[in-house]
């Protein structure tokens, strides 16, 4: 222990407990604010699922307005199982319908998997590189941001960790069938709460099982069968449900690998745009460099999860070059693998205080830096209300009535489904264009589909202006037909006048 900067197991636990309070207040502040911050179309389709769960329990509202509420819930897409939307659901038993039961159980899952990042970055480095690691994974701005959103996420990233850390325990005890069970319940979960999950648990548990034997010589043991027939069975048995018992999972698994895209400078500059706004260049680098300083059976491991990464990007490579909270799970691969580099640091850092006035000057130093990214995110949580946007959705809700609408919005219409409980026709964006057109072959014809989606609808709304400029011919369109009302941050075109051509 001499050479740790943090020596007694007392300092240890104080510091962890700092990091974790502090890790899950900072993901609570501004807690009732709309969940408009992070993909808020993701956001809104939880919430409209969880709202319908919660108005099917109820009998002292309007039958109407119960009736719509379930079927905004069960019109939507269902991909994944609705792990996060029914618990929040419950919890409105006991609240009343309030969005930020969400975010404190999303912030709580990705604390909760700080806990066992720790350990598992025990195991792989010391307990300062842990420390490290789990400092980056809790306070990363994009993690903060990413983790209190409601979605499901968050659960599956925390699940996953959770697997690394218990399989890595099988791996020390290989013929341990309670770890075995352990870890396959984990990652089970972690693969039934979001599918894309399988690739960073397979990558784990490969990792672990191949870091001290051959390939063969773990075929022959019978927990590696035990653990992936819990991990296997539960998100298959929602598979064959859904699609072929319910059907509703039919149509969710296509357009997320294009082969094209390999060929195209785009994937690989939205690759790099997508890492660099959830990780930071910096981050990058020295998580790769971090690399070199582990120990040759972790470093295995630590390479595997980077392996499993990869493949999961070149497979989803739509997603993975435009949606940034597809990389997520690279959260915790960079945390811990900036571990050993940060154990390195500590450990040059602990030999040049020896004295007790540089001990505690150095603690101060860090904590200065930890406070002050406190306060970065705090500024940047503060620096947007989106409270009043509710009441703005709920006057255009009141404004359309009972008129069959579309919608140019931010969000494909979410937030007047949700507030303003209309359901109108999203009009594409200009990314779906270039998506459809150009990655998936389909020939553009804008007045075509201008009269197609507008067929017996009487209002376009418009709330995207920004969205509008990149489609001048939609905008020149609009022109016209007369505003059938317009007021701050929004247009509606009347489609029934006359005058229009």
């Amino acid at each position: 222990m001499k050479d740790t900067f943090f020596p007694t197991r007392f300092s240890q636990i104080v510091t962890l407990v700092l990091l974790l309070t502090l890790g899950l207040g900072i993901r609570l502040y501004d807690l009732t604010d709309l969940p408009l911050d992070f993909h808020p179309t993701r956001q809104l389709l939880s919430a409209l699922k969880a709202r319908g769960m919660y108005y099917e329990t109820l009998t002292d509202v309007p039958a109407e307005q119960r009736s719509f509420a379930i079927q905004q819930w069960k019109f939507r897409a269902a991909i994944e199982p609705e792990v996060i939307e029914r618990l929040t659901a419950l919890t409105y038993q006991f609240t009343g319908e309030q969005l930020w039961v969400a975010r404190i159980y999303s912030s709580l899952f990705w604390v909760i998997g700080a806990v066992f990042l720790f350990l598992l970055a025990r195991r792989l480095t010391s307990v300062d590189g842990a420390l490290a690691a789990t400092a980056f994974y809790l306070f990363a701005p994009y993690a903060v941001t990413a983790s209190r959103s409601f979605q499901p996420d968050p659960l599956m990233t925390a699940l996953i960790v959770v697997f690394w850390w218990a399989v890595y325990k099988w791996s020390d005890e290989p013929a341990s069938y309670k770890w075995a069970i352990v870890a396959g319940l984990f990652g089970g979960l972690a693969i039934y709460v979001k599918f894309v999950a399988a690739f960073f648990v397979i990558a784990g548990g490969l990792g672990s099982a191949l870091r001290q034997d051959s390939l063969r010589a773990v075929a022959r043991r019978p927990q590696i069968y035990v653990m992936a027939l819990f991990g296997i069975v539960p998100g298959a048995a929602y598979i064959i449900y859904g699609v072929w018992v319910a059907g509703f999972l039919g149509q969710q698994f296509g357009g997320r690998f294009i082969a094209d895209y390999f060929l195209s400078p785009s994937y690989y500059l939205g690759w790099i745009g997508m890492l660099n706004l959830v990780i930071g260049s910096t981050a990058l680098v020295f998580s790769l460099i971090g690399l070199f300083f582990f120990e040759n059976e972790s470093r295995r491991f630590a390479l595997a999860l980077w392996a499993g990464y990869f493949v999961f990007g070149l497979y989803f490579n739509y997603h993975i070059s435009s949606h940034d909270y597809y990389s997520l799970p690279l959260i915790p691969i960079v945390a811990l693998s900036l571990a050993p580099l940060a154990g390195w640091f500590f450990t040059q850092l602990t030999r040049l205080t020896e004295s007790r006035f540089a001990r505690l000057a150095a603690y101060g130093v860090l904590l200065l830096g930890l406070f002050a990214t406190l306060c970065n995110l705090r500024a940047e949580m503060k620096r947007v209300d989106y409270r009043p946007e509710a009441g703005m959705w709920v006057e255009i809700g009141r404004l359309i009535g009972d008129r069959n609408t579309v919608g140019l919005t931010e969000d494909y219409g979410s937030s007047l489904a949700y507030w303003g409980w209309k359901n109108p026709t999203p009009w594409q964006t200009y990314g779906d264009v270039v998506y459809h057109a150009d990655l998936r072959g389909a020939e553009s014809d804008f007045e075509g589909t201008f009269a197609d989606v507008t067929s017996k609808k009487e209002l376009f709304l418009v709330t995207d202006f920004d969205e509008l400029k990149r489609q001048p011919l939609l905008k020149e369109k609009l022109s016209g037909y007369p505003v059938f009302a317009e007021g701050d941050g929004y247009v509606i075109y009347d489609l029934t006048s006359t005058d229009s051509h």
